[in-house]
């Protein structure tokens, strides 16, 4: 089956394209440009990459938001090295994206404040709301039955606690590296706010 994005020749269009994808992989559960990979540096210069979810995204700003628990290594690893990379792939599309970008993480303030009342509401909020930060060890296996749950495990509501944990990593884009695989040959482009360059792929 052709890929009808090969059609877009222009970086305008490219680049237009690219930003209502992601803002449409907000409100589509089932876009792959929903979860995408997060890659940070560690204290010892060690690359730490993983799975997150895009959470907001504003074009205009070319910013976008992934929320996350304060006690995570991601927030620590951004707040001493805020440089990060995001890592898209949509077989649909047959594109890649790799971001560079700067972090910022908000833990206190009105961004956290509005997103935890849309959070609170929701099966996610006991993500949040764990005493034992990501990663901690637990006392026992969690229990793999269908349908059970595990005194250990943050969503069960014997082991919450009234303060959430919800952090939001703004992540503000620089360099966008766009690759198109296609029959018809592939394309890549780096993308900065002003500028566009055609690279080989």
């Amino acid at each position: 089956m052709e890929n009808p994005f090969e059609s877009l020749q222009t970086p305008s269009e490219i680049r237009k394209r690219i930003w209502q994808e992601l803002a449409r992989a907000v409100q589509d559960r089932h876009h792959e440009w929903r979860t995408l990979t997060l890659a940070t540096t560690q204290a010892g210069g060690m690359p730490n990459a993983r799975v997150v979810v895009l959470r907001e995204v504003d074009a205009d700003l070319a910013r976008l938001c992934i929320y996350t628990d304060s006690r995570s290594d991601k927030v620590s690893e951004l707040a001493n090295r805020p440089d990060a990379l995001l890592v898209f792939w949509s077989k649909r599309l047959n594109w890649q994206l790799r971001i560079r970008v700067t972090a910022k993480v908000h833990t206190t303030g009105p961004l956290v404040d509005a997103a935890w009342e849309r959070v609170r509401q929701t099966a996610a909020a006991g993500d949040y709301l764990s005493p034992a930060a990501p990663g901690s060890t637990l006392s026992a296996a969690p229990s793999s039955k269908h349908g059970t749950k595990d005194e250990n495990l943050p969503t069960n509501p014997s082991n919450l606690t009234s303060q959430h944990h919800l952090a939001i990593i703004e992540a503000q884009v620089i360099e966008i590296d766009w690759l198109e695989l296609a029959r018809s040959g592939h394309r890549r482009a780096r993308l900065r706010a002003d500028t566009w360059d055609w690279l080989t792929p």
